[in-house]
């Protein structure tokens, strides 16, 4: 095992990542770094599962709590972040476990997840000034015109997509063809190290028992005047974590009438949808890695996870 090595731990939401990755970094000395898209957000505990305080006295952890929920983290700032977290571990001489289920900032460690390309607020502000004046059709007939190449796989309804593909051909000068070959071109963040994968699964019957239960759990410790605190100091500014699944049924729910089984039916089935799309994506967008079957005898697990990621 070799200390500037990477290790993730990684399976969909509900596999059971937290308690095995607690032991792994105790055996190894190690610290977690967060890939959870959700545990960025100082307040949002419940309805993430966020590890527990004892659970972080346990073990170093990195890359949770660190902006508020009113504002959104992106994957530069992630990576940024990230980068400085593996330096600090290394620097204790203790090794750095990558722990967590988000699929884009998984990527960051160990692919190109972010161009160069600076952002200029003033051009931003003009294109959403036009947005809003005259709607998405002259923005993306204007990209159009400086792409004679054409758009490729560019979602032409999303403004959002349209906006910052307008924005970075203005900036740069070049075209999305272009832009994109260069960006292929580059290296990956942790190149300089070798990245090791295990992804935790679980059988279908299961997750889904696991999932019932922790959303039920949830519910009887608070989530719901969770999001109501959250939604009093801004949450649905972010629309990354108000529409979260946990946080988005909630505060659609708040007034809406229906009975907390109907609520809690509706997170059911759309974290069971997550954990399936999180399945496909394992499978499809990883790199080689070792996949582990998880049964709730974690001790009989242990060992194995310590053999895979050692």
């Amino acid at each position: 095992m070799n200390q500037s090595d990477l290790y993730v731990l990684t399976g969909c939401t509900g596999v059971g990542k937290t308690e095995l990755a607690l032991r792994w970094a105790e055996q190894f000395d190690g610290e977690i770094i967060s890939c959870d898209s959700l545990l960025f957000y100082r307040g949002m505990d419940i309805g993430t599962a966020k590890p527990s305080r004892a659970e972080r006295e346990r073990v170093r952890h990195h890359l949770i709590d660190v902006c508020e929920p009113a504002r959104r983290m992106d994957v530069k700032a992630y990576l940024k972040l990230a980068c400085e977290a593996v330096r600090d571990i290394e620097a204790r001489g203790s090794r750095a476990l990558v722990v967590g289920g988000s699929g884009f900032y998984l990527r960051s460690f160990f692919a190109p997840v972010a161009d160069d390309v600076p952002v200029d607020e003033n051009v931003r502000v003009e294109l959403q000034r036009r947005w809003a004046s005259g709607g998405l059709g002259p923005l993306v007939a204007e990209l159009n015109r400086l792409n004679p190449e054409g758009l490729g796989s560019l979602d032409q309804k999303n403004p959002r997509r349209v906006l910052r593909a307008l924005e970075r051909c203005l900036v740069t000068g070049r075209t999305l063809g272009e832009l994109g070959r260069a960006f292929a071109e580059q290296s990956p963040p942790f190149s300089d190290r070798t990245v090791h994968v295990t992804v935790l699964t679980r059988e279908d019957a299961d997750l889904k028992a696991r999932i019932e239960q922790r959303t039920a759990a949830m519910i009887n410790h608070g989530l719901i005047d969770e999001v109501r605190l959250l939604r009093s100091h801004g949450l649905e500014a972010n629309p990354s974590a108000s529409r979260a699944i946990g946080y988005r049924e909630v505060l659609a729910w708040i007034d809406s009438g229906r009975s907390i089984d109907e609520l809690a039916a509706e997170i059911n089935r759309n974290t069971w949808r997550l954990a399936r799309k999180q399945r496909t994506w394992f499978r499809t967008q990883l790199p080689a890695h070792l996949t582990l079957t998880v049964t709730d005898q974690v001790e009989a697990k242990v060992a194995d996870l310590f053999a895979a990621l050692s």
